[in-house]
């Protein structure tokens, strides 16, 4: 190698290292409070459509903290919990599943949960079949190859992990060895296929049953629920766990006050939370996360059988166990 060749990857290596160490938001370690907050935004419609329903929030929050907030867009979650494990973003908004990760792995913690215009702040998963059909929750776990079903994507939330967590693995049911047959769809297309008798049962949640009763009333009225899920966590806010204790205060109580009281400036807040179809956010602890940390071991349990793992299988059980008790115990 020669040494100008040499030189060049030198300064590109400590150029990078300045450049990763630029991104951290401006967090004077030594002296401790930061002079800038990023905070990330889990968004699939990307920056354009979000952004301005986001601004008005953290300019508000700029002025209550008194430090400026820049916002870190993406629609990869894995990419924004890497960001925060990094201390490139010290705030972010992040749906329950990546919230998780972001504790596991992000040094994160949660601070509030968000609260939607009609005051839940959580939803469930549920199984939906038509309203003049005879069907049974009973008949449905009877198997026998005899329904139609329609389910999720593999990885969807309420589509698939919560009914298989909740109502299918616990009774050893394997839908693909239930059913007559499975098709795999959102939950539009779900809720619809009952409704017009295509599908004889479906999986669906609370969220799609509003949407399709403000959208099209008529198909909702062909449709019955059977089963609900225990409450799945929506979206919150998590804070790195070594931000500057005054400043993550100051975030604390921006959140859990915004919107809220009498007046002109509270009325105004209110407008911008209702912009992004919030209420409020609610005080919150990591443990609101528990209902999806209950899908994570029910997924490692299955996986640890499939490949005969012993030890694997009495980890996730005993994990299962865990918090299947203390969602028993909930109020």
């Amino acid at each position: 190698m020669t040494f100008p060749r040499l030189t060049r990857r030198l300064a590109l290596a400590a150029a990078l290292v300045l450049g990763v160490a630029s991104c951290g938001g401006g967090d004077d370690k030594a002296g401790g409070a930061p002079t800038e907050i990023t905070f990330s935004i889990l968004s699939a419609e990307g920056q354009n459509s979000s952004g301005p329903l986001w601004e008005p929030l953290l300019e508000d929050m700029s002025r209550a903290i008194g430090v400026p907030v820049k916002t870190h867009f993406g629609s990869n979650y894995t990419v924004l919990v890497e960001a925060m494990r990094a201390d490139q973003t010290q705030v972010a908004w992040f749906s329950a599943k990546p919230a998780l990760e972001a504790i596991d792995r992000a040094e994160g913690e949660v601070i509030a949960r968000t609260v939607d215009l009609e005051g839940l702040d959580s939803y469930r998963a549920t199984i939906i079949v038509g309203a003049d059909s005879n069907i049974t929750l009973e008949q449905v776990l009877a198997c026998g190859k005899q329904f139609d079903f329609g389910i999720g994507d593999a990885q969807s939330t309420s589509g698939t992990l919560a009914p298989l967590t909740f109502l299918f693995n616990p009774r050893g049911i394997d839908p693909a060895q239930c059913f007559k047959t499975v098709r795999s769809a959102n939950h539009q297309s779900n809720a619809l296929s009952v409704a017009s008798g295509l599908l004889d049962v479906a999986t669906s949640n609370t969220v799609n049953t509003v949407f399709l009763t403000r959208q099209n009333p008529r198909a909702a009225a062909q449709i019955r629920e059977i089963w609900q899920s225990p409450p799945i966590p929506e979206s919150g806010i998590v804070i790195r766990e070594d931000l500057d204790p005054a400043t993550k205060e100051k975030i604390r109580s921006f959140f859990l006050t915004y919107g809220q009281g009498e007046g002109a400036e509270a009325e105004r807040q209110r407008q911008v939370l209702a912009g992004l179809n919030y209420s409020q956010f609610r005080a919150a602890d990591d443990s609101y996360l528990n209902p999806v940390r209950e899908m994570v071991a029910d997924q490692q349990l299955q996986a640890a059988r499939g490949r005969n793992d012993a030890a694997g299988v009495a980890a996730a059980e005993a994990e299962l166990q865990r918090l299947r008790s203390l969602r028993e115990v909930q109020p």
